[in-house]
Formats: C-alpha cells, structure tokens, sequence
C-alpha cells in the first residue's frame, strides 16, 4: 500500500462498520467522491458495487467500485474505479481499542491505468492528506451515529 492512515474513532467497530456498509453515504465521506448514483442490493457482500461520479464537474468521472472482500466489522477491501485514470485498492481494516473505540487503518494504492505509473512522493502525500480527512469525516459519520441510539 502506499498510502495507509490511521485514525482512532471513538465509536465500538460495528457502529463504525455500519458506516462503510451505508453505501449511500459515500459521497458524504470519502474526498473526491461527488455523488453516488446507485449502491447493488446486498452491499457491502463480496462482488457487489457502489455506482459513483467522482471529481468536479465538467470534468467529473462516471464508474463503479467493487467489494473484493467483506469481513464485518473487521475488513473491507474494494477495487475502486476511477477510469480512464484507473483503479485503486483500497483496505479499510477495524480494530477494537477498548469498549468504544476503533482504530481504523486505510490503505490505499493505485493497481491499474496511467495513476499508477505516475507515482512519486508528492502523490503519496496528496494521497495521504486525503485519506486523513476521509478518516475524519467517518469519524463524524460514526461518532453521531453512536449520539444518536441515546
């Protein structure tokens, strides 16, 4: 992986799991993704895929990304498309830390088309700012989830 972040979440890894398996609110989280336009019945099982545009419009891109495994609430890999730019693998891996808490790893690295070949330092370091506020704003997701079962 050439990008992996890492954030403690103070939410127990289902609440945090639950999110990742809310397809819908993707475009809520994840920088870069604008909108989601569909989410395959049975999301987040392996194969299925979250159907998006990503980047800003005129020049936004029109794909799908695909679960290549599910492992709630401790793993999700996905095969995420962004093409003609590419494919990423992204890793999201769960892990208790105490009662109520995850930390969460993202691990994220350009495995097809030209984003692959044109890896450098400055990328992995876009790459990783990114995924920081990605981790960031499923935090907020998570956390007022967490707020609102009281």
């Amino acid at each position: 992986m050439v990008a992996i972040v890492e954030k403690v979440i103070g939410a127990p890894p289902q609440q945090v799991f639950d999110v990742l398996a809310d397809g819908w609110t993707y475009s809520d989280w994840v920088v870069g993704t604008t909108h989601m336009r569909d989410v395959d019945d049975g999301w987040p099982g392996v194969g299925t895929r979250l159907h998006h545009r990503a980047g800003p419009w005129p020049f936004s891109l029109t794909d799908a990304s695909r679960v290549l495994v599910c492992e709630p609430p401790h793993r999700l890999v996905i095969r995420a498309g962004l093409w003609p730019a590419g494919e990423a693998t992204v890793v999201f891996t769960l892990d208790p830390v105490g009662p109520d808490a995850t930390r969460v790893r993202l691990g994220e690295d350009f495995t097809a088309g030209p984003l692959r070949w044109i890896r450098n330092k400055l990328n992995d370091l876009v790459l990783k700012q990114r995924n920081k506020e990605t981790l960031n704003r499923l935090s907020d997701i998570a956390t007022r989830q967490k707020g609102s079962d009281r």
